[in-house]
């Protein structure tokens, strides 16, 4: 059975750093691409970072570039978002998702979902 548990959620000060982890089980890691989703009160759920399977290449959203890092570790099977100088703006429930494709970094794209970890960040 696949799985997807995030970790790593909390409130913070505008300014700190978060890193979420997501331990994926039941996926041969390898073959599959991963992301980043939020989803603030109100809004839709929209791709943060997304990493593809076979050579590692990234994507972020423009207003967390140069402040969020995406990594994956496959033989941990776990995938992490390294977050520093985080705004209020970045306020929202995280997801992680896992696509045996995952062409795109969107939330159409991705067939497996965690429940979420929540992010606050006070200003």
């Amino acid at each position: 059975q696949r799985q997807l548990v995030e970790s790593g959620g909390g409130l913070v000060q505008s300014g700190g750093s978060l890193r979420l982890s997501c331990v994926l089980s039941g996926f041969s890691l390898d073959d599959y691409a991963l992301g980043w989703f939020r989803q603030a009160p109100g809004k839709e759920r929209e791709g943060v970072s997304c990493i593809s399977s076979h050579d590692g290449a990234t994507w972020y959203t423009d207003s967390v570039k140069g402040r969020f890092t995406i990594s994956r570790d496959n033989a941990m099977n776990t995938l992490y978002l390294q977050m520093n100088s985080l705004k209020p703006d970045d306020t929202a429930e995280y997801y992680c998702a896992a696509d045996i494709w995952g062409r795109r970094c969107a939330v159409s794209e991705y067939d497996y979902w965690g429940q979420g970890t929540q992010v606050t960040v006070s200003s």
